[in-house]
């Protein structure tokens, strides 16, 4: 399964929406630095409207939809690529997921304390990907001086290594994280092999006070913040309400709506978090449905069939023969799967087929 890492400087809320996230407690939010020290690791279900819609087409009881995991990890600090605070921990930790939500603080409140002393969402944001940077720039330069005594032999493989470290030493020194960089297919292939902390696909989580929520596209935080990482980032930034998530943990679904159309909203932040990120670790969802159960499966985007098959079970894979197949829309349009079967909708794909984010399939295979 993979994981996304929620990161940011301390106190501006990770722990809080690690809690809300996962619906527990399990993580200790408090007003000080570093109250999160070894990181808190939870499974978090994906919202998706179309499973009770499938749900009442297969007349099922059972629902199992598709799940990613978040892990919350300790605040950074400025200088934790030389080891301040718990720098190289918290290094270490990012290293091991797959995707970044930095958590930035856009609300004041002086009951709150801030690590430097005053919010500045853009600020919080530049210190942290310059630790990441560093990090990085440390990393590829000894990468480059591994690797340069090959390249000199001739060899091809040190050879590309060596091109994509100059390129991206280059970017890092001028403050660009290695996301940013403009490389060929071949090249980010090998770029993907430093597992660099800049290269991270990244989304960012603007956390506001409950009474802000409703109007957050005004608030003046949120706004810099969209149009920093737009511009200077190209990633995506969702707004939340960490205060409001964690008080819908102790509600039922129908008091949570009532409390946020009380907030005048209706819905929370939450649950376009979790299908953004789900979306940022490249990261699809096909579905089986049945009288047994409805269910969501993840794939990555770009999976073949008997790819998805062997989410399943390897030996749909290993004995892949056909994917019966029809789209969800059309499934939901004709109302049953016989009548889907009536109108020749569903169709037979083989081993080439790549799998749509929201096909319905039942495969067939023989081992």
């Amino acid at each position: 399964m993979l994981r996304a890492g929620i990161v940011g400087l301390p106190n501006v809320g990770k722990s809080t929406l690690f809690n809300a996230v996962t619906r527990t407690r399990g993580a200790q939010a408090a007003n000080y630095p570093f109250c999160t020290i070894d990181p808190n690791v939870g499974i978090v279900t994906v919202p998706d409207a179309r499973l009770p819609v499938l749900q009442k087409i297969a007349k099922t009881n059972v629902v199992i939809p598709a799940a990613v995991e978040f892990v919350d990890i300790a605040g950074l600090v400025k200088g934790a690529s030389t080891g301040e605070g718990l720098g190289n921990k918290f290094l270490t930790h990012i290293r091991e997921v797959d995707a970044i939500v930095q958590v930035v603080r856009c609300f004041e409140d002086d009951d709150v304390l801030h690590v430097s002393g005053s919010v500045d969402p853009v600020r919080d944001i530049e210190v942290i990907n310059t630790e990441l940077m560093l990090a990085d720039l440390e990393s590829v330069s000894k990468k480059r001086e591994r690797v340069a005594k090959e390249a000199k032999r001739g060899d091809k493989t040190a050879m590309a290594e060596e091109a994509v470290l100059a390129t991206l030493i280059e970017a890092l020194e001028a403050g660009r994280p290695a996301l940013t960089v403009a490389l060929e297919p071949e090249e980010r292939a090998v770029a993907k092999g430093f597992f660099l902390l800049s290269d991270k696909p990244t989304i960012f989580a603007c956390n506001v006070k409950d009474t802000d929520l409703a109007t957050a596209d005004a608030n003046p935080h949120v706004v810099k913040v969209r149009d920093y990482v737009k511009t200077h980032l190209s990633c995506e930034a969702v707004v939340i309400s960490a205060q409001i998530e964690s008080e819908l943990i102790d509600l039922s679904p129908e008091e949570g709506d009532e409390f946020l159309k009380e907030l005048g909203v209706t819905e929370s932040g939450m649950g376009s978090l979790i299908r953004s990120t789900y979306h940022l670790l490249g990261l699809q969802t096909y579905f089986t449905a049945g009288e047994k159960e409805v269910r969501a499966w993840t794939i990555h985007a770009g999976d073949t069939a008997p790819k998805a098959a062997g989410v399943i079970h390897s030996d749909f894979e290993r004995g892949f023969i056909k994917a019966e197949t029809v789209a969800y829309d059309a499934l939901v349009a004709c109302g049953s799967v016989a009548a889907a079967r009536e109108k020749g909708l569903y169709r037979m794909e083989g081993k080439e087929y790549v799998v749509k984010d929201g096909d319905v399939l039942l495969f067939k295979f023989n081992v």
